[in-house]
């Protein structure tokens, strides 16, 4: 299917081309306008999205997605999209809100764009490959680096962003149809955590991804120096603090298993973190102040 209909409409997609924008970008812009919405796994049209021309393209292969008129582009809250404005890992949230600025940054480290320093983070030779500026803070003097908004299209920074927020990052879509860069929002995507670590919970992979990517050494089922065979979720090495993940639904014996270890962990003086399920989203408050009351910075 051509990506102009035959009724001379065109996709988002082939919008975002038209106006020269990430279609990432024009997504979160005509979300943010309150033009469409995020309806389970698809886009609809709102209201306001329907005033302005937008109409709905039904296709055998791809199913139904939303296409604008040609002249939409001409539109003046289109038509102010700056393409070339410069984005920043704070920026970035707009796009991945389940992750935090420090966690985009170790995620850009991670893959070699940029690396930390005590000047703050700094751009590697790859990074300025990908567009990346450095830049420094007129407030404090620390380093950060400013990206070009196609840095969010980049496949490996997308599926690796998608990856570590729980996002799905969906297979390119041929033709007319949409690419689903939100596909999968607020789904798991495979208990594996980016060290290769095989998890049993969401939960879990979100705090090994953390640790991994906080450049902290970690065991997962890590055994108690008891002489029961006890496991912690995680254990650090550096700091001997042991952490454990703590769904909301947890039956009868799972929960004696959980009183059990914290008497163990009180009884031994042991160094211990507990991770609950509403903490999933404040990963940096909870594992950052738990682990730097025991000395460990990071």
């Amino acid at each position: 299917m051509s990506e102009e209909t035959a009724a001379g409409k065109l996709s988002t997609t082939a919008l975002a081309r038209k106006l020269n924008i990430p279609a990432q970008q024009l997504f979160a812009t005509l979300r943010d306008y309150g033009w469409i919405q995020r309806s389970g796994e698809t886009w609809v049209l709102l209201p306001k999205g329907e005033f302005e021309g937008g109409s709905y393209q039904n296709s055998r292969r791809f199913g139904r997605y939303i296409v604008w008129p040609q002249t939409i582009d001409h539109h003046p809250l289109l038509s102010a999209i700056e393409s070339n404005q410069r984005i920043t890992a704070a920026t970035m949230r707009r796009y991945y809100p389940r992750l935090e600025t420090r966690q985009i940054n170790r995620a850009l480290a991670e893959i070699g764009l940029q690396h930390h320093s005590i000047l703050g983070w700094e751009l590697t030779a790859l990074g300025c490959t990908m567009g990346g500026q450095q830049a420094e803070s007129e407030a404090s003097g620390a380093f950060y680096v400013t990206w070009p908004h196609e840095i969010i299209d980049n496949p490996v920074v997308h599926r690796e962003l998608s990856r570590q927020s729980d996002q799905i990052p969906a297979p390119p879509a041929a033709g007319g149809a949409e690419p689903d860069l939100f596909a999968g929002e607020g789904e798991a995507p495979g208990c594996e955590g980016i060290d290769g670590h095989s998890v049993k919970t969401p939960l879990q992979m979100r705090v090994c991804n953390w640790l991994y990517l906080a450049q902290l050494a970690h065991a997962y089922r890590r055994a108690l120096p008891v002489e029961e065979l006890v496991h912690a979720d995680f254990y650090l090495p550096a700091g001997n603090v042991y952490i454990d993940c703590w769904d909301d639904a947890i039956d009868a014996t799972e929960m004696r298993a959980r009183l059990k270890k914290r008497e163990i962990y009180a009884a031994m003086d042991l160094r211990a973190i507990e991770v609950n399920a509403d903490d999933a989203n404040r990963l940096d408050e909870v594992l950052g102040r738990g682990l730097l009351a025991f000395g460990i910075r990071c």
